[in-house]
């Protein structure tokens, strides 16, 4: 008698989503976040980083417009975080149409969805926390009073929106690729995330030597995508729905002998 074949087997992690793998992808993750940000924003972290950049640029951003900081990184880093998103949307759409390619549409969708929403949300808080960029304070040659992140913003101050960090973030919500990684090839996880965190950190440097941008800036962004990234996979990718996806998504199963079951 023909048995049906099952459906093939996916990769096997080795961080199944129980208390092991909430404690260390998003308890210590969050009180890492906010013992950095006491540190960088109370303990003023921030402003002695951003007066060391100042001296060595002397005394003004002389970086601001230079043509690697502001073409290269800047500019070049927002076409190279559009062409990612392209050439992903294309992977998802090939996954879809391709009968060989089930087994990549979830982690595909929740790769796209993390960059998405981790930048989205970025933007989102940039319009509401008010906070001012380096380069638009006195202490470095702007017009503005520094305002914190907890303090009420004159109703004459003009409007802003550098906190979050904008363009860091274009590079920091690719840290989604490790959990992508972790229910595809678990074995490059590392590599990936590897890849993310280099690619927000430039990102973020070059703007803080622009005078854009705060070291807790940055930070944000990356806590913020790191956020967006594990609630996703809990939600879409860890192994139990991975498994009831999996067997949902399976086309039509065929006997040992080639034929339809």
């Amino acid at each position: 008698m023909n048995s049906p074949l099952p459906p093939p087997a996916l990769p096997a992690t080795a961080l199944p989503a129980g208390g092991d793998f909430l404690f260390h992808h998003l308890l210590l993750p969050v009180v890492a976040l906010l013992a950095l940000s006491a540190a960088l924003m109370g303990g003023n972290i921030d402003q002695w980083f951003a007066d060391l950049l100042y001296r060595l640029e002397g005394g003004h951003w002389l970086l601001k417009e230079a043509w690697v900081t502001s073409q290269l990184i800047h500019r070049g880093g927002k076409w190279l975080s559009v062409l990612a998103s392209l050439g992903l949307i294309g992977l998802l759409l090939c996954a879809c149409f391709n009968a060989r390619g089930h087994r990549y549409r979830r982690p595909l969708l929740y790769l796209l969805l993390a960059v998405a929403l981790s930048t989205g949300l970025v933007s989102l808080l940039k319009s509401v926390t008010q906070m001012d960029c380096p380069w638009d304070l006195s202490r470095y040659g702007g017009l503005r009073s520094f305002v914190g992140l907890f303090e009420t913003r004159p109703a004459d101050m003009p409007a802003a929106a550098c906190f979050p960090g904008g363009h860091a973030s274009a590079g920091y919500a690719w840290v989604a690729l490790y959990f992508f990684a972790l229910a595809v090839r678990p074995a490059w996880r590392w590599r990936m995330l590897t890849l993310a965190l280099l690619t927000g950190a430039t990102f973020g440097f070059g703007q803080q030597l622009r005078g854009a941008h705060f070291l807790s800036h940055d930070l944000w962004s990356l806590g913020i995508s790191w956020l967006v990234a594990v609630s996703l996979y809990l939600w879409m990718l860890r192994p139990e729905r991975m498994h009831a996806a999996q067997a949902v998504s399976v086309p039509p199963s065929i006997s040992t002998s080639g034929n339809l079951a």
